[in-house]
């Protein structure tokens, strides 16, 4: 009874470490909307999709880019003013998840989506 009791203690500690931790750290608008694909692809795009997101640390525009994708499209960009924290940890090797927060009829393109990311740990 107590090893029985033992071993289902020892595989719930390890399905509980097993699993990844995410802990959003940013929730922004995505900017450079109105340039990219964002018009021809708002009908196919759902709230709760994943992004994916890229460094660009050699865009002549910002060295602390970081580009979002939605299945292999490019959609834009995190804004300029709160990218660095999350392009550092990317340059760090951490790892980052994106998803797309909000999908919002607006006149502001800049406005339309919103996009949420996460450090897994």
């Amino acid at each position: 009874m107590r090893f029985a009791l033992l071993i289902s203690l020892i595989l719930a500690c390890h399905s509980v470490a097993a699993q990844s931790v995410k802990v959003l750290v940013q929730s922004s608008p995505l900017a450079g909307a109105q340039y990219y694909e964002v018009g021809a692809l708002w009908q196919e795009m759902k709230v709760g999709d994943g992004v994916t997101l890229a460094r660009e640390p050699d865009n002549p525009h910002d060295a602390n880019a970081v580009r979002v994708e939605w299945r292999g499209r490019k959609l834009g960009y995190l804004p300029r003013t709160e990218n660095r924290a999350v392009a550092a940890e990317m340059d760090r090797g951490g790892r980052v998840e994106g998803r797309i927060a909000a999908l919002v009829t607006h006149r502001k393109p800049w406005q339309r989506v919103r996009i949420e990311v996460f450090v897994v740990l």
